[in-house]
C-alpha cells in the first residue's frame, strides 16, 4: 500500500473565467490564476516554495521560463505535460512535496491561450503517433477519434444518444449557475439530438469548445493552512495509471479500472458515499466510461445508471457542477484542473452559485493525451471537506 496524504491539504481554489477567444498568452493566463489563488490565500508570490504548471501552449516555455516570467524562485519545480489527467497528477506530486519537506506551499497552475488558429496549429503537432500515422491520411484530431470509440460504445452496450444527450443536458443546466461559463443558452434533449452533426455518431453539442482560460490551488500542510484559516480540503485517496489495457483494440476502459479497488481502500469510503463526481468530459462517452471504471456500475451500465439519476446541481447524482468542459468549455490543459478545483470548491463550501447542498465528499477523475487512438493518461482523487 502507497503513504496515505495525512497532514497535507487542498486550498484557495481559483477560475480565471473563460473567454472563447483571446489575443493574451498562455503566460498571462498562468499568472491571472496564480494571483488569484494567492489572494485568496493572502500569500504573496515570495512565499510559495512550490510550483507546478500544465500548458498546452505555453511554448516554447516550461515551468523553469515561468519562475524568472513571474518571479518565483521555488526550490521545487515540476511541469506535468498530462493534460486531461494533470490535475490530480499535480495534486499528487505536490502533496508528496509536502509530506517530505521538499516544499512548504505548492502552487499548482494550469492555463491556456485560444488564438483564432491555435486549437487546429497544435492538433498537427500533438503526438508522433498521430503525425506519421492519421494525419497523412486526412484523419486526425479527437473528434474522428472519439466518433470510433463512441460507435463502438454503443453497439457493444447498447448505449444510444438520448443517453449522451442526458449528460450533456445536465452539464448545460449546470453551466447557466456558472458566470465564468462559456456556454450560457439552455440545452434541450431535442436541441441535442437535432444538432449538426459533426463525426457520425457524433454531433456538435458531443465536442468540447476550445477557449481560453485557467485554474489553480494551493498545496500546504493542514499546520500551515489552520494557522492561515483558510478553509481546506483533504485527500483521502488518489491514483494515477499510464498506458493501461494497451492491448484493447479500442479503448473502452482505462487505467482506473487497473487500480480503482486501492483507491476506494486508501479513502475507506465507497462511490455511494460521494456527494458530488467530476469527471473528464472532452465527450460523453468519456464520462459514462470512467463512471464505470470508477465503481459506480458495472461496465456497460452507466447510460441505465444515469437513466435514473439527476445530474444537475440540485439532483441525486451531481456530476460536473460547474458545466465541466462540454458547457464551462476547454481551456487546454486547464481542462484537467476544471473539475479538481471546483470540488475544492465544493468540498469547503465556496462554489456559490454551483454549490452542492452539504457536499462534503468529491471524486474528481482525469484523463488525458490522446496518442493516435486512446488516452495514455488516468487519475483520480477523493477529497473531503476540512475547515470551513
Amino acid at each position: 500500500m502507497r503513504q496515505s496524504y495525512d497532514g497535507v491539504v487542498l486550498c484557495a481554489p481559483f477560475t480565471t473565467a473563460y473567454q472563447r477567444y483571446s489575443i493574451e498568452t498562455a503566460h498571462w493566463w498562468i499568472a491571472r490564476a496564480l494571483k488569484g489563488s494567492l489572494d485568496l490565500a493572502g500569500l504573496r508570490p515570495s512565499e510559495i516554495d512550490g510550483f507546478t504548471v500544465s500548458s498546452f501552449t505555453l511554448f516554447p516555455d516550461t515551468a523553469v521560463g515561468l519562475t524568472q516570467h513571474l518571479g518565483l524562485s521555488p526550490r521545487w519545480l515540476d511541469h506535468i505535460p498530462m493534460g486531461g489527467a494533470s490535475g490530480v497528477v499535480a495534486l499528487r506530486r505536490a502533496t508528496r512535496a509536502v509530506q517530505s519537506g521538499d516544499a512548504d506551499i505548492v502552487a499548482c497552475v494550469a492555463g491556456d491561450t485560444n488564438h483564432i488558429d491555435s486549437f487546429r496549429l497544435m492538433l498537427s503537432s500533438f503526438s508522433r503517433f498521430a503525425s506519421d500515422a492519421s494525419y497523412p491520411y486526412g484523419y486526425g484530431g479527437p473528434n474522428a477519434n472519439f466518433a470510433l470509440l463512441t460507435d463502438r460504445y454503443m453497439q457493444e452496450f447498447g448505449a444510444t444518444r438520448e443517453d449522451f444527450g442526458k449528460i450533456c443536458v445536465a452539464q448545460r443546466q449546470n453551466a447557466l449557475s456558472n458566470p465564468g461559463a462559456v456556454m450560457k443558452k439552455p440545452l434541450t434533449l431535442e436541441q441535442y439530438l437535432a444538432a449538426k452533426p459533426i463525426s457520425d455518431p457524433i454531433a456538435l453539442f458531443d465536442c468540447v469548445m476550445p477557449c481560453a482560460g485557467s485554474e489553480a490551488f494551493l498545496v500546504m500542510s493542514e499546520e500551515e493552512a489552520a494557522k492561515r484559516a483558510l478553509p481546506y480540503a483533504r485527500i483521502s485517496g488518489a491514483i494515477e495509471r499510464h498506458n493501461a489495457h494497451a492491448e484493447d483494440p479500442i479503448q473502452l476502459r482505462g487505467g482506473w479500472s487497473v487500480d480503482i479497488d486501492e483507491l476506494w481502500d486508501m479513502a475507506g469510503c465507497a462511490p455511494v458515499d460521494m456527494d458530488l463526481v467530476q469527471t473528464y468530459d472532452d465527450y460523453p462517452v468519456i464520462s459514462a466510461m470512467q463512471i464505470e471504471d470508477l465503481g459506480f456500475c458495472p461496465k456497460g451500465e452507466a447510460p441505465s445508471f444515469l437513466r435514473d439519476k439527476d445530474m444537475t446541481i440540485k439532483g441525486d447524482f451531481p456530476h460536473n457542477t460547474s458545466g465541466g468542459q462540454l458547457s464551462a468549455g476547454q481551456a487546454g490543459a486547464a481542462g484537467g484542473f476544471i473539475g479538481l478545483v471546483e470540488a475544492i470548491r465544493q468540498v469547503t463550501g465556496q462554489a456559490g452559485p454551483t454549490q452542492v447542498a452539504g457536499a462534503s465528499s468529491a471524486l474528481v477523475s482525469g484523463f488525458g493525451m490522446i496518442n493516435y487512438d486512446r488516452g495514455v493518461c488516468s487519475a483520480a482523487a477523493v477529497i473531503t471537506g476540512g475547515a470551513r
